[in-house]
């Protein structure tokens, strides 16, 4: 069954945007079936669906969440950073039962509705083994000259901007980005100059933003972070999600979690998808299956599954499944200057990669430094609490304020369980390579120091920071030590396919949704080249 319903009640002066579209319903008894079912809107569905949608397969897109609203309090710090509004993940467990708020959304689009949408390449060497300070990232078993032509086909589904040969890191590229990169912000031009009087070479960072004459992205200062109430924002939704929507066999159910994969007599194939919707049970059969919930929740959804065919949860002969989860070691830092506010509104352009890898001073790679969209005092208080809010209001005033990553490295211990007892995800996660973050960090506060910002305060994010979670399913040529093949088809089982960051060996050391976007791409057209 199929209605026909409105995303959102369209909101007085904003752009008339495509507001409705078809949305899945199931029968009476609670059943649907499809040719292929995707489970999960966000960069990795929605990217899937877009490139099968004129396959001619019937396609059956389950998101948990529904559609974000829109509101005037998308743009509101406090609704959005201090109260929480849009905050609807459970809670999850650390190792030590503690309960803390993920970093995740459930909506159509996932993530990406919050998303900061700067859309970076992995570097070419993030493909093979890379030495660090605490260890080795593995190897992938794909090159990054098999993803690169998916690299452009994804740039240009989700409008990246940016300027090639800027970035001293650039990997090379067969086509130009489809946009010229973003202009810095004036209040950024003191900055940038220190930079590079440094001798360092910042750049414009690829940005995913509908930018142009005519176009509907204004380059507020409420978008990392926030809900485009524009929709100019190159989310999964927007970008890929609704114009796969536009073919009469590619459908979408909201609201409805998937609890649980049930297989075929013989444990070779998933034959339906168990969960619930508003209450109600609800059963989807399917020929074949993607998986695109999220590193955590596609891990969560296979172990949860298990059976007597398959007693380690399904798929995971290997032990592999929920291992090697890996986030990214990240820190918040904020620079002040008590001399000049800051009257930057879209911020988060500048980045600097110049010790992303070995050299340049440095034994081992670093990592990346990129602008946040600018903090203000709702974000601020919940790393600060004792701190008077009319001081906070005066810190995010005078400040610049960047996002500093560095990879981590995947382990056995680093892992994902479900409690079956507690009913629950468990987060089993030490960081490790911290003396390389410590080092980008010291090297980026001396560089603030110099560029005139003499108070620089920074906060290390810890377990519920994890939208750039990755790993947990590892893709490999063998199956005894991985989950997934080099084309993301599981090992165990002949029709399930996992196309979100779960299945990357490593996490390099930027955002991983372009190389999500573009694996999705490269997943797609060997799906079809095998059915």
């Amino acid at each position: 069954m199929i209605s026909t319903q409105s995303a959102t009640a369209p909101l007085e002066g904003a752009p008339a945007r495509r507001r409705f579209i078809r949305t899945a319903e199931p029968d009476a008894d609670g059943q649907l079936s499809c040719d292929l079912l995707i489970i999960g809107s966000g960069m990795g569905g929605s990217t899937f669906a877009h490139a099968l949608g004129q396959k001619g397969l019937d396609i059956l897109i389950v998101e948990r969440g529904d559609f974000l609203p829109h509101e005037a309090q998308n743009w509101e710090a406090e609704a959005v950073f201090g109260k929480g509004r849009y905050r609807n993940a459970e809670q999850w467990l650390d190792r030590d039962n503690k309960p803390f708020n993920p970093g995740v959304f459930y909506y159509v689009g996932g993530n990406t509705k919050f998303y900061g949408a700067m859309l970076p390449r992995f570097r070419e060497a993030d493909f093979g083994e890379v030495r660090h300070a605490e260890g080795i990232a593995p190897k992938w078993p794909i090159s990054y000259d098999e993803l690169e032509p998916f690299y452009c086909q994804a740039e240009a589904l989700y409008k990246v901007h940016g300027n090639a040969g800027q970035d001293p890191t650039d990997p090379p590229r067969s086509k130009p980005y489809p946009w010229p990169g973003l202009q810095h912000d004036p209040a950024l031009g003191r900055l940038e100059l220190s930079m590079r009087a440094q001798g360092l070479k910042p750049f414009a960072m690829p940005a995913a933003v509908d930018y142009g004459p005519e176009r509907g992205c204004v380059l507020c200062s409420t978008c990392d972070g926030y809900p485009c109430l524009l929709d100019a924002k190159a989310d999964a939704e927007m970008s890929a999600l609704r114009p796969a929507l536009d073919q009469p066999n590619v459908r979408l159910l909201t609201r409805t979690r998937v609890d649980r994969l049930g297989t075929s007599a013989d444990g070779k194939r998933v034959t339906e998808a168990l969960g619930n919707r508003d209450g109600q049970p609800i059963r989807i059969s399917a020929k074949r299956v993607a998986l695109a919930c999220g590193a955590v929740n596609s891990a969560a959804l296979l172990l949860k599954s298990r059976s007597a065919l398959h007693p380690n949860g399904l798929g995971n002969s290997s032990d592999q499944v929920g291992r090697n989860y890996m986030v990214h070691n990240s820190t918040f830092m904020i620079a002040v200057d008590p001399r000049r506010a800051n009257s930057v509104r879209f911020q988060k352009t500048l980045a600097l990669n110049d010790w992303y890898h070995a050299g340049n001073g440095n034994m081992f790679p670093l990592g990346n430094v990129q602008m946040l969209g600018k903090i203000r005092e709702p974000m601020i208080t919940p790393m600060r609490p004792w701190l008077p809010k009319p001081v906070s209001r005066f810190i995010t005033g005078h400040s610049v304020d960047l996002y500093l990553t560095s990879e981590d490295i995947p382990t056995q211990d680093n892992r994902i369980v479900y409690d079956q007892a507690l009913d629950a995800i468990k987060v089993h996660w030490t960081p490790n390579n911290l003396s390389a973050h410590k080092r980008l960090v010291e090297r980026t506060t001396a560089l603030m120091r110099k560029a005139g910002y003499p108070i620089v305060l920074t906060e290390r994010m810890g377990i519920a920071t994890n939208s750039h979670q990755c790993g947990t399913a590892v893709m490999g040529d063998d199956p005894t030590r991985s989950v997934v093949d080099r084309n993301c088809k599981m090992h165990d089982l002949d029709n399930v396919w996992i196309v979100d960051s779960a299945p990357f060996p490593s996490s390099a050391a930027v955002n991983p949704a372009l190389t999500i976007a573009a694996n999705a791409l490269r997943v797609a057209t060997q799906f079809c080249a095998a059915s």
